[in-house]
């Protein structure tokens, strides 16, 4: 079993056509793009997006990226894709879940390392920018004073 996150959002996507092969089944690669916008959208839930990221001085890059494929997503499927913040200390790790909506079908599991590069310098950083560990901090603190408001859906 993986390790849940602290947070977690959960995004709901439809496949479309643009991502699929002639057999209707998703291109490999496409399945990175569902798990940005599961990113994307776990960062806006801690208060620290890519543009805040950006605007405090560091860049994100993925330094690490593993999916497992269980079975194929296929056009006009029903997705959800679940985001997992597992560690954020001294880097970003998150683990994903792409599942078939309707039956809870396990489709795709994935991780994702990021660390923060200074933009000034372009120079790795060995602990998470201040910044960013205290937008987490402040939204685990939200969610311990409000338990409905550990999940962004």
């Amino acid at each position: 079993m993986r390790t849940s996150g602290v947070l977690h959002t959960t995004v709901n996507m439809v496949v479309p056509f643009f991502d699929v092969d002639s057999m209707d089944v998703v291109w490999h690669g496409h399945y990175v793009k569902y798990l940005e916008v599961a990113r994307c959208a776990l960062l806006d839930d801690i208060g620290h997006n890519y543009t805040q990221m950006k605007a405090s001085g560091y860049a994100w890059p993925v330094i690490d990226l593993q999916l497992r494929y269980v079975q194929a997503a296929r056009f006009g499927q029903h997705l959800t894709v679940r985001a997992d913040l597992v560690e954020w200390q001294n880097r970003l790790l998150i683990h994903y879940l792409i599942q078939d909506a309707a039956s809870g079908q396990r489709l795709t599991r994935a991780s994702s390392v990021q660390v923060a590069v200074k933009l000034s310098n372009g120079e790795m950083q060995l602990v998470s920018p201040e910044v960013f560990t205290d937008a987490v901090e402040r939204r685990l603190h939200d969610v311990s004073h409000n338990p409905s408001s550990s999940v962004a859906t």
